[in-house]
């Protein structure tokens, strides 16, 4: 056992022990175990509390729940115990039958989305959230205008006048020039 301020440390593992549990949390992605493990480390090397917490990155008093929690229950007790959140709102099979619904019937006004959720499934959800989770199912707001309200009427005359005039097919000395025809096209 090594004595670190005011408390003995439990020696569940030796010290090559504990470089497996390191390496093998370090494969598993678990960054936050491969830190706590690594403050017992230090521990495990002599130095106080405080001198493996400052180590890590830790508080004080965060030293003294993972010294304690590794006492307790050695490599387990150092596992984050995380409660799962706040369940969702909605279920999977009524969000996506949610999204099917808005596909469906597009175009849909961020209000009528609202209504749509409240009415339907008695829920409501914050805008700035719904527009989240809209996102991450691949859905995004948009207004659609199948014409620009700023486009003149004759804006069709306007593009074939400055095409022609672009190409140089104005002019008659270029008729040689028409019969290979252009391509236009966007490069990156």
């Amino acid at each position: 056992m090594n004595n670190s301020q005011r408390g003995l440390l439990v020696q569940h593992l030796s010290e090559e022990e504990i470089d497996q549990a390191i390496k093998s949390a370090q494969e598993a992605d678990e960054t936050r175990l491969v830190r706590r493990l690594c403050y017992i480390k230090n521990l495990y090397q002599g130095d106080t509390r405080e001198q493996a917490g400052r180590r890590v990155g830790i508080s004080r008093s965060t030293t003294r729940r993972w010294a304690l929690a590794w006492n307790d229950d050695g490599v387990e007790g150092l596992r984050p115990r995380f409660g799962g959140g706040r369940p969702p709102k909605l279920t999977s099979q009524q969000w996506d039958e949610l999204c099917a619904l808005l596909e469906e019937g597009q175009p849909w006004t961020p209000k009528q989305i609202h209504a749509l959720i409240e009415d339907r499934y008695n829920v409501t959800y914050h805008p700035a959230h719904l527009s989240r989770k809209l996102r991450e199912a691949g859905m995004n707001y948009a207004k659609p205008r199948p014409m620009d309200p700023r486009r003149p009427d004759d804006a069709d005359e306007i593009l074939a006048e400055r095409l022609d005039q672009a190409l140089g097919e104005d002019d008659p000395k270029n008729e040689e020039e028409k019969a290979e025809p252009v391509v236009f096209g966007f490069f990156r």
